[in-house]
Parts: structure tokens; C-alpha cells; sequence
């Protein structure tokens, strides 16, 4: 398919992100979204040996394929995974658990991954990877405590335990990346490579 063919397709967030969707309205972009029916815990089992950035890529690959084989248009899939000591994280399911995520991030740079990449009829045809070096500042238990009795369950859909973009900003002292792939899209290159696709 060349570049002018995607003049007319609609642009798909292969997500039901909260975030990704706010990034894509906030600049102005006629989208609509279909979430994935991509089971990321099956994939991550099949794959044990894969590093962080490279099951990202997996994911956010998988997903976008899942979606533009049922759907006709241009497809936007998306992953990010929290990387800490070598080690990948996924999302946590409790406020317990969150908690003692941000005990053992606290005082210590994580790098947040990932990757997005666009999709039509079942192939890729463009992928960005990013990595972001996040350090925290030495939290106390009592102010590990009011950020989750603040923050409420909505942190639980962040593999950090923190939204960047509200007050979880106040638990970093030093942060190297794009703001955009750290809140889950990086919006200025994915908005490049579908301007040269004329799909704006």
C-alpha cells in the first residue's frame, strides 16, 4: 500500500487507555478505539526469555495486529513496561502491592519502556521504541501512604504505581525522557510518521 492509500482511513487506538486517549483528543485527532483482545500474561509466558524493551515491542506489535485484522483502518498499538535492576514489572493488583512498589522504588532510578507502532491489514508498518530514566526521591511510609489514600484505585492501571501527569509527579526529584512515551504515547513522532502517511 503506498503512502497517499491511507489518505482516508480512520486512525484506531488499538487501547482503552485513559491516557492515550486524553494524549490523541488533546491534539486533535479523529480516532476511535477498539481495544485489543490480546492476553499479555499468555504472551509473557511464551516468551520468559525476552528482555523488557524487546516484550514491549512484542506487545504493542501483537496488539495492533489483533485489532487491524478485525478492523479496516489505521491502527495504533501501544506498551510500556517498568524496568528496575534488570528486572521487568508488570501492574500491580492491590493497594498493598502498590504500596510496596513504591517502597522499593523510592530513592532509586527505574527506566519506564516502550514501544508503539502502527498497523493495517495485519501488518506493521512502523515502530518507535523509548526508554525513559526515572529517578524517585526517599520516600517516607507516611508519604507513601497519603499518595495512595490521595491517588485512589486509579493507580493500579500504572506499572509504576504513579500518574505522571497529576500529583504523582511530586515523587520524582530527576526525570530523562520524552513526556509523552512516559505517560504511554510518544505523540510527537507517531504524529510525524502519520503526517508523511498523509493520514492526518
Amino acid at each position: 500500500m503506498g503512502i497517499r492509500d491511507h489518505k482516508n482511513l480512520p486512525l484506531i487506538l488499538g487501547s482503552n487507555s485513559a491516557i492515550r486517549q486524553t494524549i490523541l483528543k488533546n491534539a486533535g485527532l479523529n480516532f476511535q478505539t477498539c481495544p485489543s483482545l490480546v492476553v499479555e500474561e499468555e504472551i509473557k509466558q511464551k516468551h520468559p526469555g525476552k528482555s523488557a524493551q524487546e516484550m514491549c515491542t512484542l506487545l504493542a506489535q501483537q496488539k495492533a495486529l489483533c485489532v487491524s485484522k478485525r478492523k479496516s483502518g489505521l491502527v495504533i498499538g501501544s506498551d510500556q513496561i517498568l524496568e528496575f535492576k534488570g528486572q521487568s514489572f508488570n501492574k500491580v493488583e492491590t493497594t498493598d502491592e502498590a504500596r510496596a512498589r513504591l517502597q522499593l522504588l523510592s530513592g532509586k532510578t527505574h527506566a519506564l519502556v516502550g514501544t508503539t507502532v502502527l498497523a493495517q491489514g495485519g501488518k506493521i508498518l512502523w515502530e518507535f521504541q523509548s526508554r525513559a530514566q526515572m529517578r524517585m526521591r526517599v520516600l517516607s511510609t507516611a508519604e507513601i501512604d497519603h499518595y495512595l489514600e490521595k491517588s485512589g484505585p486509579q493507580i493500579l492501571y500504572s506499572v509504576g504505581c504513579y500518574e505522571i501527569e497529576g500529583h504523582g509527579i511530586t515523587l520524582f526529584e530527576q526525570i530523562k525522557g520524552d513526556h509523552f512515551a512516559i505517560l504511554g504515547l510518544p505523540l510527537l513522532p507517531l504524529l510525524a510518521k502519520i503526517r508523511e502517511m498523509d493520514a492526518l
